[in-house]
């Protein structure tokens, strides 16, 4: 899963990179920016945080950037990629979750690590999936996605993409379940979901050259969650199905 969620943002900016050039040549890219999104999985309220980026792309070889973490590409196909992957999960901090803090459970980060496998139809559509698990932990998660290159507007290359996520039931319990001492602390009733989906993501990414080498990289994700997710008492009764995050970064690559 995404991402907390903007990855198909900086895919973007690395194919922005290579705008006109050769598609086999590495590609680097660094920055910073600001992103908005929600204080927890499953909140209402949002948070504002810094951002750092890097992006190091070399195909045929794989990827390593903060945004889609580590991808080793085994199968070195022209259409079909896939091998080892890796991301880093934020949890929830007491002070994210505001009102709730020391009611329920905070989250530390973890890593996860797994494999992908992706099939490129075309430059510009591509279907793929990744599963991953916790390497501190039961949790396991799995994404199918859907990525397509617009038309470019002017100098503005832009995608959408459609995301699917799931989690096992540890994980499942870990985010949205709530324990029978914590019930009592909220006034609500207990919650132990399984496994299954948790949630369906539409993302619009556009990157905005300012240079030849430098631009900003734009994403608004709006997602629904559903399933156990979306019926646990804390979405129910202290947050929203809705989740929608905003990103916007400044660019420079090589």
């Amino acid at each position: 899963m995404r991402r907390p969620c903007f990855a198909a943002l900086f895919l973007l900016v690395a194919c922005a990179a290579v705008h006109a050039e050769d598609d086999t040549a590495p590609t680097y890219a660094f920055g910073a920016g600001a992103q908005r999104l929600p204080a927890w999985q499953g909140s209402k309220d949002h948070r504002n945080q810094a951002i750092p980026y890097v992006d190091i792309e070399i195909p045929g070889v794989g990827e390593l950037s903060t945004s889609d973490g580590l991808k080793i590409d085994l199968l070195h196909g022209e259409h079909w990629h896939g091998g080892a992957y890796g991301s880093w999960l934020w949890g929830r901090t007491r002070d994210a979750l505001g009102p709730l803090g020391g009611k329920v459970a905070s989250l530390s980060p973890r890593f996860q690590g797994g494999g992908y496998l992706e099939y490129a139809f075309t430059k510009k559509f591509t279907v793929g999936g990744h599963v991953a698990h916790d390497t501190d932990g039961a949790g396991a998660y799995g994404a199918l996605y859907a990525d397509y290159q617009l038309p470019d507007v002017w100098y503005i290359q832009h995608s959408l993409e459609l995301q699917v996520q799931g989690m096992n039931g540890p994980a499942m319990r870990r985010f949205f379940g709530v324990t029978p001492a914590e019930a009592a602390n909220l006034g609500t009733r207990a919650w132990s979901p399984g496994a299954g989906g948790q949630s369906a993501d539409i993302e619009y990414d556009a990157f905005i050259p300012t240079s030849l080498q430098t631009g900003f990289a734009l994403a608004v994700s709006y997602g629904k969650l559903y399933g156990g997710a979306g019926s646990s008492p804390l979405v129910s009764h202290f947050g929203s199905t809705r989740q929608v995050t905003e990103t916007l970064a400044f660019v420079y690559h090589f």
